[in-house]
C-alpha cells in the first residue's frame, strides 16, 4: 500500500504536478507548487517532493555538512565589515560622548531609541511563531519557526544594543539592574525604561531557551552523522579530520546526552509546551511594556492608552515582514528548501501581514479621532504637526509603507508571488522604522512653541545603525552555515508517513529509515 496519503495525491493532479520532486518544474497558476488547493475537501501537503524520513534529513543536515556557495561568502565578507563600522561607532561615541549624535533640546530622544523599538519589534514573529501556533496546533509553522526563532534571538540581542549606549556612559549601565552595592544606589522602579530591562531580559531567556531546546535532536543528529563520518574517513588531509573532529566534539557537546530514547522524547514534549505557555504572554506584555516608555509621559502625542495594543499588532506586523524578507531569498538559494517552505506558507503569512497592518492602519486613524475627541488643544497640535508638520515627508512614507503596501496582499498573485512578497515585506520593515522615527520626533514639538526644535541625524547615528544591520546578517549568516534551519524532527511528524493510522508500507519504511 501506498504511504502518501490521497490528499497529497489529489492535491498533485488537480495542480497537474506528476509525481517526484517540483524542483524546476513550472508553477501551476491557479495551485502553483499545488499546496494552494482552493478546494476546502482537499488538504494540501505540508511537505512536497514525495519526502520520506531519509531524505528529509539527508537535505537539511546537507545545508549544513556541505561547503557554503560562493554567495554566502560574499554576504559574510560584506555583512561583517558593515559590523565592523557599527562597532568602531560605538566606539567613537564611547570615547567621545553622545554629542556625537543628533541629540539637541528638546529631542533628547534620537536613533538610538527609535532603533531599540524597532529591533524588538522584529523579534516579536519568531515567538509568536513558535509558541502560539504550536499551541493551536497549526502544523504549517513547522517549516518554518526554527527560522524565525533564531532572527527573534538576534534582533533582540541587537535591540539590547542600543539602551545600553544611549546612556552616554555606557560603564554605568550596570545601574539598570538591581544589583546590590555599597553606594546604596537603587533604580527607580517606577520607571518604564527600568521595565525594558527586566522585560526585554525575559523574553530573551525564554526565546534562547526555547529556541536551544527545539534544537537538541536536531543537533545530536549532526553529532551521530558527525562521528559516522569520522569513523569511515579513509584519506582526506589533516586539516579535515580537524574540522570533522571539532564539528563531531560540538556538536556532541550542545546536544546534551541526546540519545533518541523514548524517556528523552517525552520530557522534550513536556517542556516544549510548556516553554510554548509561558512564551504566549511574553509576546503580548513586552511590547506593552516598550510602549510605556513613551504611553506613561505627559508629552502630547505620547499619553495615550492605544499604545500597547498599538504596538503589539505592529511588532507582530513587522516581524513577519523580517521572517519573508529572510525567507524568501533562503528558499532560493538552497536546494530542497522549496518541498518544506510551500507557497501556502507563505501566502499564511501574508495573510496575517495583512491583518496586522489593517490593525495598525486603524490605530492611526484612532489616534487623530482621540485626539480631536479629547478637545485637548495640545493633543490636536501634536498630530497636525505630525501629519503636516516639518516631519510631513516621515509620516507620509509610514503611512504608505505600513498601510497602503500591505492590501496589495488581498490579491491572489500579489501574496503566492516570491519576488513580489519579498519587495513588500522590505516596505514594511522600511515603513516600521519610520513609525518609531515618527513617535520620537513627536519630542521636537512640546507645549512651548519657542523651545521647538529640528531633529537630524549625524552619520554616526546612520552608521550605528547600518552597523546593527550588519551585526544581524552576520550572525544570521552563521546560523544558516553551522545550524540546522529547519525543524528536522518537527518537519518529520506533519509528512503522511508519521501518521500512524494512516496507510502504511512497512517494507518501505524499512528502507527509510530514519
Amino acid at each position: 500500500m501506498s504511504t502518501v496519503s490521497p490528499d497529497e495525491l489529489t492535491t498533485e493532479r488537480l495542480a497537474g504536478l506528476e509525481p517526484g520532486p517540483v524542483l524546476g518544474r513550472e508553477l501551476d497558476p491557479e495551485v502553483g507548487d499545488g499546496t494552494l488547493v482552493s478546494d476546502p475537501a482537499v488538504r494540501p501537503p505540508l511537505v512536497l517532493g514525495r519526502r520520506d524520513f531519509r531524505s528529509i534529513t539527508e537535505t537539511i543536515c546537507s545545508w549544513t555538512e556541505n561547503a557554503p556557495g560562493r554567495w554566502w561568502t560574499l554576504a559574510f565578507l560584506t555583512s561583517s565589515t558593515v559590523a565592523g563600522v557599527g562597532t568602531l561607532m560605538i566606539l567613537y561615541l564611547i570615547v567621545t560622548g553622545v554629542g556625537v549624535w543628533g541629540l539637541n533640546n528638546p529631542v533628547g530622544w534620537g536613533w538610538a531609541i527609535v532603533n531599540f523599538v524597532w529591533w524588538v519589534g522584529i523579534g516579536h514573529a519568531g515567538t509568536l511563531i513558535s509558541a502560539i501556533l504550536c499551541i493551536f496546533k497549526q502544523k504549517w509553522r513547522t517549516s518554518i519557526n526554527r527560522f524565525a526563532e533564531a532572527m527573534t534571538i538576534f534582533a533582540v540581542i541587537c535591540a539590547g544594543m542600543f539602551p545600553g549606549i544611549h546612556v552616554g556612559r555606557i560603564w554605568f549601565a550596570w545601574f539598570l539592574f538591581p544589583i546590590p552595592n555599597s553606594n546604596a544606589i537603587w533604580p527607580n522602579f517606577r520607571s518604564p525604561l527600568l521595565w525594558d530591562v527586566f522585560a526585554v531580559g525575559t523574553y530573551f531567556t525564554v526565546s534562547l531557551l526555547f529556541w536551544y531546546m527545539g534544537m537538541i535532536p536536531d543537533l545530536a543528529t549532526l553529532r551521530d552523522r558527525a562521528v559516522r563520518r569520522l569513523r569511515a574517513a579513509t584519506g582526506g588531509g589533516r586539516f579535515e579530520l580537524a574540522i570533522g573532529k571539532v564539528r563531531a566534539l560540538a556538536y556532541g557537546l550542545l546536544s546534551l546526552g541526546w540519545r533518541f530514547s523514548s524517556r528523552h522524547w517525552q520530557n522534550y514534549e513536556k517542556a516544549y509546551i510548556l516553554l510554548a505557555g509561558i512564551a504566549t504572554p511574553l509576546v503580548l506584555s513586552v511590547h506593552s511594556v516598550v510602549s510605556f516608555d513613551f504611553a506613561t509621559a505627559i508629552i502630547p502625542g505620547w499619553h495615550t492608552t492605544i499604545f500597547p495594543p498599538y504596538f503589539v499588532a505592529g511588532a507582530i506586523f513587522s516581524g513577519f515582514a523580517m521572517v519573508l524578507t529572510l525567507l524568501v531569498p533562503a528558499r532560493e538559494l538552497y536546494p530542497g528548501m522549496k518541498d518544506f517552505v510551500t507557497m501556502r506558507t507563505l501566502e499564511n503569512m501574508c495573510k496575517i501581514i495583512t491583518v496586522t497592518g489593517s490593525m495598525v492602519g486603524f490605530a492611526y486613524i484612532t489616534e487623530f479621532f482621540i485626539a480631536w475627541y479629547s478637545a485637548s488643544s495640545y493633543e490636536q497640535q501634536a498630530f497636525i504637526i505630525r501629519a503636516m508638520g516639518p516631519y510631513w515627508w516621515a509620516y507620509g512614507t509610514m503611512f504608505l509603507c505600513n498601510v497602503i503596501s500591505p492590501q496589495v496582499f488581498w490579491l491572489k498573485w500579489a501574496r503566492t508571488t516570491p519576488w513580489f512578497i519579498f519587495i513588500v515585506s522590505i516596505v514594511v520593515n522600511i515603513g516600521m522604522w519610520f513609525e518609531r522615527f515618527v513617535i520620537v520626533t513627536t519630542l521636537s514639538s512640546d507645549f512651548l512653541p519657542g523651545s521647538w526644535g529640528y531633529y537630524s541625524p549625524t552619520f554616526v547615528d546612520v552608521l550605528t545603525f547600518v552597523g546593527s544591520l550588519g551585526i544581524f546578517m552576520t550572525l544570521f549568516l552563521l546560523f544558516m552555515r553551522f545550524l540546522p534551519m529547519l525543524a528536522i524532527s518537527e518537519v518529520k511528524n506533519v509528512i503522511p508517513q508519521a501518521d500512524p493510522h494512516g496507510p502504511t508500507d512497512h517494507a518501505a519504511d524499512e528502507r527509510q529509515g530514519d
